[in-house]
């Protein structure tokens, strides 16, 4: 039998979603905006909820096409604001449109992918935790990675989602040690 992180459970997209995504490396900026974004829509809730509606997300948000949506206007929010495939919430629809913008900044001064790998060093940290018991929910690179995202303008980013978005994009490996995504991940070429 294959030993997989525990939060993952046994629901089949879930478990997709950690062999082949979770720890991931990503270096591809339009990517981790998305997530960045999927990341704020999922305060207050669970990850799967996110992981459920994640198609729908992506048609909504033309494909998280950041020149599109950054010219989102008041009418085309009110319209996203009527699609039950996504969460519903005016404020973090507006963080998505505002942030788009702010992505567009970033990418066009220093790659948004550089300033946000910048706070792990570059390179992902590799972590050896027994137990998902040991896992932080926030840490030092986290709340900084916060501090810069909100100085820069972007909302619904405080550490504990930034340390998620961490986990997810492989910028800490974060997979139990008895994972089996544990040891490809830790290679240096990881990606698993």
């Amino acid at each position: 039998m294959t030993s997989r992180c525990t939060w993952c459970g046994t629901d089949p997209l879930y478990v997709a979603y950690h062999d082949t995504e979770w720890g991931v490396p990503e270096y591809d900026g339009r990517a981790l905006w998305e997530k960045l974004v999927l990341d704020g829509f999922q305060a207050g809730l669970s990850w799967i909820t996110i992981l459920r509606k994640r198609d729908a997300f992506r048609e909504e948000f033309e494909g998280f096409n950041p020149e599109r949506v950054a010219r989102w206007d008041a009418a085309r929010i009110d319209r996203a604001l009527q699609n039950p495939g996504i969460i519903r919430h005016r404020g973090k629809i507006e963080s998505t449109v505002k942030g788009a913008g702010l992505y567009l900044d970033i990418q066009a001064q220093e790659g948004f992918a550089p300033f946000l790998w910048a706070f792990v060093g570059g390179r992902p940290i590799q972590n050896h935790f027994a137990s998902m018991a040991e896992v932080p929910t926030a840490t030092p690179e986290s709340t900084a990675m916060s501090k810069a995202l909100k100085k820069r303008g972007f909302t619904f980013c405080g550490p504990v989602i930034t340390y998620a978005f961490m986990q997810a994009t492989g910028m800490v490996n974060d997979h139990v040690a008895t994972c089996h995504r544990h040891a490809p991940l830790s290679r240096p070429e990881a990606g698993g």
